[in-house]
């Protein structure tokens, strides 16, 4: 007897499914709301369900996984293409139907409540990260209009507001200058909050073994190492570090024809936020005046511009992730693989 396969559009009240009866070919179409889906699956066999990997997802997987059904996440670009009209919610179904039984077919890993609660508290630490910066460059920009120049750097020019603004009194209207003490007074709450944040990454941290062995890689800090064991879970998952690299969108794009392939600029696909952490470590490393620098990095920069080195410094550290990950071990800088050595 064949699984039956159903295709699932998502949605916040209305869900639609679309499935295929294999004994008589009849094609089913139906739409289910939100509290009944649950008990729709519940009384059918199990089967195997496909969604993009959307809002609520990773939810509906776990709980449909619960029921004993087979659950396979998509990208939503990997589905577009088996769309054949028009975007319909019964379109979409249908297309994520047929997207699911491709051989060649991508599937997202459906992650746990915990990897989802991780991060969910870098999402909140980096939405107020964004708002303090805008806050500041307000504040500076506004000061400006008053005749105070405050220094470069985000903690610099903080720290000068408080004496700029008593050095106002008098000179601007009480309301004001009232006004700028009490942003002044949000930025520090946004400080507060930011580090309450991050100590209670670092309190996770003590329970995962896997944190302390990422943060040993330079460049990889506890953004970095919680926000990659919340994101990708199993490393397994990846074949080879070259695949978890493409997975964060820092290989390079390949246009060709005939045969002849042109290298381009980086893809820039999957996930910005965890792109932006390892670039930025990169960044530091390759900043880094130490005696102790390696030596590839500065027979790199001899030859290509500098944010081409800090890429590839991206690159490599996301490499080193995986092999660390995947096959259980420690870092080791002065770690020199068997297959180079060979060649």
């Amino acid at each position: 007897m064949q699984t039956t396969i159903y295709g699932l559009d998502l949605a916040k009240r209305v869900m639609q499914l679309h499935w295929v009866d294999w004994e008589t070919g009849e094609i089913h179409r139906k739409q289910i709301k939100r509290q009944r889906l649950a008990e729709f699956f519940a009384n059918r066999e199990p089967g195997l369900i496909a969604m993009e990997a959307c809002g609520s997802a990773h939810y509906w997987a776990r709980e449909l996984g619960k029921l004993g059904h087979e659950v396979r996440l998509i990208a939503a670009q990997f589905v577009r293409p088996f769309v054949k009209t028009n975007k319909t919610d019964a379109a979409d179904a249908a297309g994520i139907w047929e997207a699911v039984q491709r051989p060649d077919m991508r599937f997202v890993t459906v992650k746990s409540e915990e990897q989802q609660s991780v991060l969910a508290l870098h999402r909140m630490r980096e939405q107020l990260v964004k708002i303090r910066t805008m806050q500041v460059n307000a504040m500076r920009g506004l000061l400006y209009e008053f005749g105070v120049d405050l220094p470069q750097g985000r903690e610099k020019g903080v720290k000068e507001i408080p004496g700029a603004l008593a050095a106002l009194e008098g000179r601007i209207s009480a309301m004001a200058l009232e006004t700028f003490h009490r942003q002044l007074q949000r930025l520090e709450e946004f400080d507060q909050d930011i580090a309450d944040i991050e100590k209670r990454l670092t309190l996770w941290k003590k329970d995962q073994e896997a944190v302390t062995r990422l943060m040993a890689i330079p460049g990889v800090g506890l953004l970095t190492a919680t926000a990659i064991l919340a994101t990708v879970g199993d490393m397994r998952s990846f074949r080879s570090g070259r695949e978890l690299a493409s997975f964060l969108g820092l290989v390079p794009r390949q246009s060709g024809t005939g045969g002849k392939v042109r290298l381009l600029g980086i893809s820039k696909r999957g996930d910005a936020y965890l792109r932006s952490l390892l670039t930025h470590g990169a960044r530091a490393v390759v900043n880094r005046q130490s005696k102790n620098r390696n030596p590839w990095i500065d027979a790199l920069r001899s030859r290509r511009p500098h944010n081409v080195v800090v890429v590839a410094q991206a690159n490599k550290t996301a490499r080193t992730i995986w092999a660390l990950l995947a096959r259980n071990r420690q870092y080791d800088p002065n770690y020199a693989s068997t297959v180079m050595a060979s060649a």
